[in-house]
């Protein structure tokens, strides 16, 4: 592993319904398999966006079904909220070591 490791906060909570973290270089298999269960959540977000737009121009829809639907957005929001917390802690600060790292990019001393 690389010497430097991120505490990840995966995209499922732990057993006791907390939140989950994994300590990571990003390469790792429970890394990749966080990377797809991420993007699987985000295109469901997706699908979900597409249906709420055709059931609110459905002017017979029931309040059952719109019930229904604000649900499942609530649940897709707090997906993309986390996926948004989680990749955002993985971007490093600006200026921050990935910036020496790249040869002093940015910082006039090309």
């Amino acid at each position: 592993m690389s010497v430097r490791q991120l505490l990840r906060l995966l995209p499922w909570p732990n057993s006791a319904g907390h939140p989950c973290y994994l300590s990571t270089d990003g390469t790792g298999l429970l890394s990749r398999l966080a990377d797809d269960m991420e993007q699987m959540q985000l295109d469901m977000g997706s699908d979900l966006l597409d249906f709420a737009r055709e059931l609110l121009n459905d002017s017979k829809v029931t309040h059952h079904e719109l019930r229904f639907l604000v649900r499942r957005l609530t649940e897709a929001l707090s997906d993309a909220l986390r996926v948004a917390e989680s990749r955002g802690a993985r971007i490093p600060a600006h200026g921050g070591d990935e910036a020496a790292e790249a040869g002093g990019r940015g910082n006039g001393t090309e």
